[in-house]
Order: C-alpha cells, then structure tokens, then sequence
C-alpha cells in the first residue's frame, strides 16, 4: 500500500459474492459482479445486486459507473451514473442497469456489470453573499460554449 492509500471494509452478504477487483494494477474502478442470472430487456431497467456491503471511509464516497465494454458493445449503462454511495451507508451495493440495446440483455451470476471508483469527498461550506465573482463564461448556461 502506498501513503495515499485507504481500506474499504466488504462484507459478503451473499456466499456467491465477489469482492471489488482490478481488471489490472493501477486502474481507477474496482469491478462489480451479478451475484443472480437477469434478462435485462431492451430500453428497460433493473436493481442487480452485488451481494456485498462496503464501509467506506468518513471524507470518501464509492461512485457506481458503467463498464465502457459493455456500454460500447451491448448499450448497457447505469442509469444514475455515477451513483453515489455515501461513507456512512451499510446496505448491499444493487447497480441500476439500463439496456439502451435493441434486444434483451442476458446477465449471468458472476458477470462483471459496473465498476466502483473511490474518491474523496471534501468537506464543503456554502457561504450566502450578495454578489459572485466574474468569469469568462458568465451566465452562459447549456451549449454556451459552442457544443
């Protein structure tokens, strides 16, 4: 482990879970596993489930993303991307699926689904005042920028 680095406690709630893995060292997401067999159908949306709890650190959030593989070759993303998992949540860890495809999408038990990226989270205070400071941008809101 190197000075930077931060230990997320898992507990299997199911005995077919997987704990979170690197695809290869260095990555920036931990993979997410199918512990059930799902049909995920075209342009709908499912709860698959983890079968793990995590227990992440006070100052850090778990943020649930899609797999490009899968979003690429088969139109399967999360919906919520990226889902936030808050430092204090004990629950089991359920992806929302959807499969943007046009046919229905088989998940297997064990299957790879989404990722699970680390990150910290800064403590943040919000401060009311009557005038904000200038930018080139301005009020400029969607597609201001030229796309």
């Amino acid at each position: 482990m190197n000075e930077s680095s931060i230990t997320v406690k898992v507990k299997k709630l199911n005995p077919d879970a997987t704990v979170p893995q690197q695809a290869k060292s260095g990555d920036a997401a931990y993979d997410l596993y199918s512990i059930d067999d799902y049909l995920l159908a075209s342009q709908s949306r499912l709860a698959i489930h983890t079968g793990i709890a995590i227990e992440i650190p006070t100052g850090y959030e778990g943020q649930v993303r899609p797999r490009s593989g899968l979003a690429l070759k088969q139109g399967i993303t999360v919906v919520n991307s990226p889902g936030t998992i808050d430092c204090g949540y004990r629950g089991e860890v359920v992806v929302i699926l959807h499969n943007l495809g046009e046919g229905g999408f088989y998940i297997k038990k064990g299957m790879r689904i989404a990722q699970l990226a680390i990150r910290p989270v800064p403590e943040v205070r919000f401060e009311l005042v009557d005038e904000l400071g200038g930018s080139d941008r301005g009020e400029g809101g969607f597609g201001s920028t030229g796309t």
